[in-house]
């Protein structure tokens, strides 16, 4: 019978399972995270949770916080478990299972609760995964929303802030008039320039409450950019069943994630930091060339196998990579017009890094969908693919292989306009795309004329012109047929 997790049963444990090494009663604290969800507990908190198994940076224990339903719920399960995780990494050859530790207690849902803690000195980072939506960009301009309901409640009554940075800006405002040091606010999300993004935020809106505070955030707190990678899929019963039937421990809320985790931080931390170059992080002057990387190669990547493994059927992405044709394909791609669009990254091998993501891609314990990987495309690629595109026009360089990309998107939006077909296109703008997909059928460059979604690069004629090409292959033939022509061309 599986043993319900919590401090007392640790030593209960099955011995394929691995135990913290350190005494968590010696743990204090010195981050709070906001925003406890499954990437934190797979990332972050495993990187503090190595250093505390070394022994070193006990005073950087995490308190977990959260002002949404969802986190009060996360800190219930949480709670009757004594904050403990079971973190299950997805090793193609061998499962393995260690209990992370690195959270010592949940900040009730509260946000005078959390403001109380947010102004204590032992506080010296404030990290933060809220997904995207949390950082109020306008979709359309990708600047700050000022004007939001939510932010201008709490400019107009920053006493009883509701939004994750009212309440750091309140605290930043204690601690400026009480004369405790700041602490640094850490993006930990997969967004560009995540640290430049939330500094923008906290300094729009904290200009818009009063320019002395706002000059003080300016000049005192730091908001270094970081780049983080770790797949992590959603935890469902059946893998609380696993977990259960593999390990023997019954967890409320388990965390899967694959076995590769990578961390690339700004070294800017305003009060101290815990030395995480001492389990694999990396602190550089400048991330952005690695978070070019992965965003073109991984993110890029997930979008340009997506569509002909739908289009061909497939459900998982592992059995994507094992088709030679999608494989082959892939590598083309990425080798021939991905690259080369790249600044060189500091310490990185590229190719090597490629047969990692290969590697990554192909896992089959991690079990990621291509259902997922084809989700909300009208938004996705023209972060990840069109820029790619872009630059290898504004770089006189072909892209027929991009274009294929395209192309091969337009064709699953065409053919999930037949019903008889049995695929659905989960995107917001669906009904439009099959709309757009269905004219492309008799002239292609239909397809291209919605500038909102393709910019400046539905002009051009060297893209345009492979787009045309492909997508009259892939009308006339098959999905097969048009990768065989790529790749031997």
């Amino acid at each position: 019978m599986a043993i319900n997790l919590n401090n007392q049963s640790l030593e209960q444990l099955s011995t394929k399972v691995k135990v913290p090494n350190y005494n968590r009663k010696e743990l204090t604290a010195g981050i709070i995270h906001i925003g406890i969800g499954n990437f934190h507990r797979a990332h972050q908190a495993m990187y503090m949770h190595e250093l505390f198994n070394k022994g070193i940076a006990l005073d950087w224990g995490i308190r977990g916080a959260g002002i949404k339903s969802y986190d009060a719920v996360m800190r219930d399960k949480l709670k009757q478990q004594d904050w403990l995780t079971t973190v299950v990494e997805l090793d193609s050859n061998n499962l393995t299972a260690q209990i992370s530790a690195s959270m010592i207690d949940f900040i009730e849902n509260d946000a005078q609760t959390l403001i109380n803690a947010l102004i204590g000195d032992d506080i010296r980072i404030v990290s933060l995964t809220i997904t995207e939506g949390g950082y109020f960009m306008d979709d359309k301009t990708g600047s700050f929303d000022l004007n939001h309901p939510e932010i201008q409640q709490d400019i107009n009554n920053l006493a009883q802030p509701l939004t994750v940075f009212g309440l750091i800006i309140h605290a930043l405002n204690y601690r400026r008039e009480h004369n405790i040091s700041p602490f640094t606010v850490l993006s930990c999300d997969n967004i560009p320039h995540n640290g430049d993004v939330t500094k923008r935020a906290i300094h729009e809106m904290a200009k818009a409450i009063n320019a002395d505070l706002a000059s003080w955030i300016d000049s005192n707190v730091t908001f270094p950019n970081s780049m983080v990678d770790c797949i992590t899929p959603a935890t469902s019963d059946a893998e609380r069943d696993r977990l259960a039937a593999l390990f023997d421990i019954e967890d409320k809320a388990p965390v899967f994630c694959e076995p590769f985790r990578q961390w690339v931080l700004e070294d800017n931390f305003v009060n101290g930091r815990p030395p995480l170059e001492k389990v694999g992080a990396q602190f550089v002057d400048d991330v952005a060339p690695y978070e070019l990387l992965k965003l073109r190669v991984l993110n890029g990547g997930h979008a340009s196998i997506a569509y002909p493994g739908a289009l061909l059927g497939i459900s998982f992405v592992h059995d994507v990579m094992s088709n030679t044709l999608i494989k082959s394909y892939f590598k083309k791609l990425v080798t021939e017009e991905v690259i080369a669009t790249l600044p060189e990254v500091p310490g990185v091998d590229v190719n090597e890094y490629i047969s990692i993501i290969e590697t990554r891609f192909s896992n089959p314990e991690v079990r990621d969908t291509v259902a997922r990987l084809c989700q909300d495309a009208s938004n996705r690629l023209p972060k990840f693919i069109f820029p790619i595109i872009a630059a290898n026009i504004e770089q006189g360089k072909d892209c027929k292989g991009l274009a294929l990309v395209v192309a091969l998107w337009c064709h699953l939006c065409y053919v999930s306009s037949d019903p008889a077909n049995d695929l659905i296109l989960d995107d917001p703008q669906a009904t439009r795309l099959m709309k757009q997909a269905r004219l492309a059928h008799n002239e292609p460059t239909e397809f291209l004329q919605m500038n909102d979604i393709f910019g400046i690069i539905s002009t051009n004629k060297n893209f345009s012109t492979h787009f045309s090409f492909w997508l009259n292959m892939l009308g006339d033939s098959d999905t097969k047929s048009t990768l065989t022509y790529y790749i031997n061309s």
